[in-house]
């Protein structure tokens, strides 16, 4: 036997049809609307960080750092590139002052422990320096001089210095670092 369907049950059905109907167009509307708000928010901020020039005055990203580099793909591919602060303080005793000298700024070059032999190998230190250096577990650093020879430096890495732009949390989710110098 088959059912009668009621009168009602047919133009509930209608209208509910014709209302999912719409509602479909105006979700796709939706999501049309925040994809193309998507995208041009997109294209923006790529305008914006294209146009960048990187000079004196400007060393706003690792990438430009890694650029100025001495060395950049020795540099790149056994170390980190940095930049290189150089000053001197003058200590008096009688009266006690200290004197500070204006820093100059540098690219330079931190090359990791394990990798130290290589600007041996490039002929850029002798082994003596290399082993010397190595040996208190310190590393090589370098930046360029104006006659194209590298200035070497025995350095190394201070972990007392907090970073104090990170708070405790932001600090204790980044873990130790897998880069070992």
């Amino acid at each position: 036997m088959k059912q009668k369907k009621s009168r009602y049950y047919e133009e509930d059905s209608a209208s509910y049809q014709s209302s999912q109907g719409s509602k479909g167009l105006f979700d796709y509307a939706k999501i049309a609307a925040f994809g193309a708000i998507f995208i041009f928010g997109l294209v923006v901020g790529i305008i914006f960080t294209s146009g960048n020039t990187v000079n004196a005055s400007n060393m706003e990203s690792s990438i430009a750092l890694d650029q100025k580099a001495p060395n950049a793909v020795l540099c790149q591919e056994f170390g980190a590139s940095a930049m290189v602060t150089d000053m001197r303080v003058f200590v008096t005793l009688r009266p006690f002052n200290v004197f500070v000298t204006q820093p100059t700024m540098t690219p330079g070059c931190v090359v990791r422990h394990h990798n130290a032999g290589v600007l041996e190998k490039k002929g850029i230190v002798d082994s003596q320096t290399v082993d010397k250096c190595t040996r208190r577990m310190n590393t090589l650093g370098y930046t360029d001089s104006p006659d194209g020879k590298p200035q070497v430096s025995c350095v190394y890495k201070n972990d007392s210095a907090a970073n104090l732009f990170l708070t405790k949390e932001e600090a204790a989710s980044l873990g130790s670092h897998s880069d070992i110098y």
